[in-house]
C-alpha cells in the first residue's frame, strides 16, 4: 500500500510497494498530482530506494528494490555491425556491454528496421531509422527534415514501449540530443529518472540553433547526472544548464594487454589512425612529415596512416608524393579494435594533429597500448599532455609545429614515458569508466 494524500513538509510513515505495484503508483502520483493544483509530468521519481521531490509535490513511499537492477541505454551511436568505422560507436558498445556485466541492461537504437535482438547478456531494441547515419543529417538542411522527424518519432515510440511495462530504474542517454530529449519525455511521462553524456555536436554543433538550444538546456537542467568526456566540454555543459557535470573519458576495450615492449633507441616506427577529414587534420601530418630532413627520416622506420573519409584523394596524393621521394610511408582503410589494438602495439608514436578536438578516443585508445603521443595543441589535449606527461604538443596547429614536435619525439625513446604510460593507461579503461557510472546513477 502506498499513501498519494501527503504534501510537502508532511511527516508521514513510508509504505512500501513492490516493484509490480509501480506503474500503479507513478500513475496515482501524477494523478494526485493533478487534483492537488500542482500538476508535474514527473511529479516523483524513483531514487534508489525512495522518491524525492519534484517541483514541490512527493509521494511518500519506498520501492522494494536492492539497488540499481535495470538500466536502459538510449543511443544512436550503438553500432549495427562491427566494420571500424565509427570509433564512437565502438565505445558506446564497450560501456553497454560493461554495463551489462554488472546490472540488467536494454539498449534502444537505430536500425535498419524494427526488431528485438539478443546479443549475450543485452537486450537492443532496434527501431527503424533513415539510411543515411544519423551524424549525416543536418537541422540546417530542409532536404534532411523528414528524416530528422521520422527518426524522432520512431525512437520516442521505441523508448515508450520499453519503459511502458514498469522496471526500468534509470535511463541512460549518449547523447543529449536526441538520445536525452526521448529520456526527458519518459522522465516526465513515468517519472523514471535519467542521466545524459554530452557530445561535442550537441553542445557546439546542432545545440547552437537558438530552438534547439533551449530543448538542450532543459534536457540537461532535468538529468540526474549529466558527463562529458573532456574538460572544455564540461564547461560548456555547465554554462548551458548551470548544472554540475562529471568528466569521464571515453573510452572502448582494447585487446592489447600489457605485452608491449617499448623501445629504447631509433628507428622509431610512426602511425595515425583516424578520419581523413580537415578537422582531423591529416592534411597538415602530411605537410608535416614533407617538412622533416633526411637526418629525421634516418630515425622512421616506417609511418602507417590508416582511416578514410572525405580527404582520400589528398591523403593518396600525400603518400604517392612521399613514397615517391623515397619516405617509408603506407596508407589503409579504416580498422577495427583488433586492427588498432594491433597498430597501436607495432607504433613507437601515435600522432595526433587535429584542429579541432575534445578528447579523442584514438588517445584513450594510445594510453591502453602503451603509446605515447605527438599532438596539436587543441581541445584537452594540452592538458592531458600536461598531465598524464605521456608524450609532446606541438606549440600550434600547423605543420611546421607538427613536424618540430615529430622531430623532438626522434630524439627522445619511447621508454622514458614508460612510468607515465603505466598510470595514465588506469585511467582510460571502460571498466573504470562503468564503475564511475554505476556509482552515480545508484545514487540517483
Amino acid at each position: 500500500m502506498c499513501g498519494i494524500d501527503g504534501q510537502p513538509g508532511d511527516r508521514q510513515p513510508h509504505a512500501l510497494i513492490t516493484r509490480e505495484e509501480e506503474p500503479a503508483v507513478r500513475l496515482a502520483s501524477r494523478r494526485a498530482a493533478r487534483h492537488s493544483g500542482r500538476e508535474s509530468p514527473g511529479a516523483c521519481i524513483l531514487q534508489g530506494a525512495n522518491i524525492r521531490t519534484v517541483y514541490g509535490y512527493w509521494v511518500p513511499c519506498i520501492v522494494d528494490q536492492a539497488g540499481l537492477t535495470h538500466i536502459v541505454v538510449i543511443s544512436t551511436s550503438y553500432p549495427d555491425k562491427g566494420d571500424g568505422e565509427e570509433a564512437a560507436g565502438s565505445f558506446v558498445a564497450d560501456v553497454v556491454q560493461e554495463l551489462a556485466t554488472r546490472v540488467k541492461v536494454t539498449v534502444v537504437a537505430p536500425g535498419d528496421s524494427d526488431r528485438t535482438e539478443q546479443q549475450g547478456m543485452l537486450t537492443v531494441v532496434r527501431f527503424r531509422a533513415p539510411r543515411r547515419p544519423l551524424s549525416l543529417l543536418k537541422i540546417s538542411n530542409p532536404a534532411h527534415w523528414k528524416s530528422i522527424l521520422a527518426t524522432l518519432r520512431a525512437g520516442a515510440r521505441a523508448v515508450d514501449l520499453v519503459t511502458r511495462s514498469g522496471g526500468v530504474d534509470h535511463l541512460l542517454a549518449l547523447w543529449a540530443l536526441p538520445s536525452g530529449y526521448w529520456a526527458r519525455s519518459m522522465w516526465r511521462k513515468r517519472g523514471i529518472p535519467y542521466s545524459v553524456w554530452a557530445l561535442g555536436s550537441d553542445i557546439w554543433g546542432v545545440g547552437t540553433f537558438p530552438v534547439v538550444k533551449s530543448v538542450l538546456r532543459r534536457v540537461l537542467i532535468d538529468a540526474r547526472w549529466r558527463f562529458a568526456d573532456g574538460y572544455l566540454l564540461k564547461k560548456s555543459v555547465e554554462a548551458i544548464c548551470g548544472r554540475e557535470c562529471t568528466f569521464l573519458p571515453s573510452a572502448r576495450r582494447l585487446p592489447c594487454g600489457i605485452s608491449k615492449s617499448l623501445a629504447s633507441e631509433s628507428p622509431y616506427s610512426l602511425a595515425y589512425l583516424g578520419r581523413w577529414h580537415p578537422n582531423k587534420g591529416v592534411d597538415l601530418l602530411l605537410g608535416a612529415l614533407e617538412l622533416l630532413a633526411d637526418d629525421d627520416w634516418a630515425r622512421i622506420s616506417e609511418v602507417r596512416i590508416y582511416g578514410g573519409g572525405p580527404l582520400e584523394p589528398l591523403v593518396s596524393k600525400g603518400c604517392d608524393r612521399l613514397v615517391g621521394a623515397g619516405r617509408p610511408v603506407s596508407r589503409g582503410g579504416y580498422l577495427n579494435k583488433n586492427g588498432a589494438a594491433d597498430l597501436l602495439r607495432w607504433a613507437d608514436y601515435l600522432i595526433i594533429p587535429s584542429r579541432i578536438e575534445s578528447i579523442p578516443v584514438v588517445f584513450s585508445d594510445a594510453m591502453q597500448a602503451r603509446c605515447p603521443v605527438v599532438c596539436t595543441p587543441v581541445g584537452d589535449l594540452p592538458r592531458l599532455l600536461r598531465q598524464y606527461r605521456v608524450g609532446v604538443c606541438a606549440h600550434d596547429v600547423s605543420s611546421r609545429a607538427l613536424a618540430a614536435g615529430i622531430r623532438v619525439l626522434l630524439h627522445k625513446s619511447p621508454n622514458e614515458f614508460a612510468a607515465s604510460l603505466e598510470s595514465a593507461s588506469k585511467d582510460f579503461r571502460v571498466d573504470a569508466v562503468v564503475e564511475r557510472i554505476v556509482a552515480l546513477l545508484a545514487r540517483a
